[in-house]
């Protein structure tokens, strides 16, 4: 994820839970923010649970300040299932503020496979265009026209056991009204709801993802990228696509300011 964020254009500073723990004052210097994929805590309770309690008691105040101020965060995979269990995702409801000290109640989750077995390949996924996401923008304009071409070149890696994305009808039904579903399986390997793999909050700026996009920076590292169209490969992929939307959207902000 650091190698993604520098390719897009950005400086890293990769930075302990722990640390980030005892100073939150360090987000205030932040213009984005990254979750990784990994094993959180060996996931020895739940996956992501550990790592979510302690961001959600200790630095969800500095993370709301963040959102507030326009920083863009990304959680991919393992941070992805942080984030909706800390409830920075959805977040609140469209219209509706941030709470100031206590973090959302969580309201959608990811649970076990459909098959209750861990999944290593690489998985078809389709951009939204309705969606209000900053990562995903303009994402499937980008791609060929051609469907068999659009659908060899839009594959990200996944690599999980308990992606299956969950919530009520209530819920699902908020966040394809307001946007927020910002990416879905092509063949919804792992049965999740509305075959939904990354949703945003209300303002676009939080996303968070079971595929790996920070695994998908260079074109060989597709599975048959030998194949691929050359024009293709001589542009971004996917993958470190959204993270310079995400770094642009951030510079475009700094100059209208």
């Amino acid at each position: 994820m650091c190698r993604a964020f520098e390719m897009a254009g950005a400086s890293v500073r990769l930075m302990h839970l722990d640390a980030l723990i005892r100073d939150p004052s360090t987000l205030d210097k932040a213009d984005l923010v990254g979750f990784p994929g990994g094993f959180s805590f060996g996931d020895d309770i739940a996956s992501g649970r550990i790592f979510a309690m302690k961001l959600r008691e200790r630095v969800y105040p500095a993370l709301r300040e963040a959102v507030l101020r326009g920083t863009p965060m990304i959680g991919a995979c393992n941070g992805f299932q942080v984030l909706v269990q800390v409830g920075l995702l959805p977040g609140p409801v469209s219209g509706e503020p941030w709470p100031i000290e206590i973090a959302p109640p969580q309201t959608t989750a990811l649970t076990d496979n459909r098959d209750a077995r861990f999944c290593d390949r690489w998985v078809g996924v389709l951009p939204q265009r309705e969606s209000v996401c900053v990562w995903t923008r303009g994402l499937a304009d980008l791609l060929p026209d051609d469907p068999a071409a659009r659908s060899d070149a839009m594959q990200l890696p996944v690599a999980h056991g308990e992606g299956r994305f969950v919530a009520s009808p209530a819920t699902l039904d908020s966040l394809r009204k307001s946007g927020q579903i910002a990416l879905t399986y092509a063949d919804n390997y792992n049965g999740s709801a509305h075959a939904i793999a990354g949703i945003c909050d209300a303002t676009g700026l939080v996303f968070g993802l079971m595929p790996h996009p920070e695994r998908f920076l260079s074109w060989n590292r597709h599975p048959y990228w030998t194949r691929l169209d050359p024009a293709l490969r001589a542009t971004p992929t996917p993958g470190l696509t959204m993270f310079k939307n995400a770094v642009e959207a951030v510079a475009a902000a700094s100059s209208a300011r």
